[in-house]
């Protein structure tokens, strides 16, 4: 019998298995807030260069099945979002090309929240481009 897996790789590149809604939106939470300003001259140098990294920052979710069909939600800092359908888990043949949103933390909320419950239907209906 086939077995659906859902998995969320945080900010720091952490693989969570069967994330908890708690977990999902802790996440989005953290790709959402406020870039972190460092204080005094010392730091400087180290916050700006980890600034960098912040930016690029992003989280994403993948849901699938043990015998095939694996789909990604990729959200980025600043709210870019990522949709990917794939043959399987190793990412060997693109069924559709990447489709890409711009969301506010609300909708990355309501994206993740619909693969965690396996729509993957509702999330092909919306507006990407």
């Amino acid at each position: 019998m086939t077995q659906a897996w859902l998995t969320l790789t945080s900010m720091d590149g952490r693989d969570i298995v069967a994330p908890t809604e708690a977990q999902l939106t802790a996440a989005l939470a953290e790709l959402y807030a406020p870039p972190r300003k460092g204080k005094g001259k010392g730091k400087a140098g180290a916050v700006a260069g980890s600034a960098g990294a912040s930016e690029a920052a992003s989280a994403a979710l993948r849901f699938g099945y043990d015998d095939g069909l694996m789909y990604v939600i990729e959200v980025s800092r600043g709210g870019a979002i990522r949709f990917e359908e794939w043959s399987d888990r190793d990412c060997e043949l693109a069924l559709a090309p990447p489709r890409r949103m711009s969301a506010d933390l609300s909708l990355a909320q309501q994206l993740w929240s619909l693969m965690a419950r396996r729509q993957v239907s509702r999330i092909r209906e919306l507006d990407w481009h």
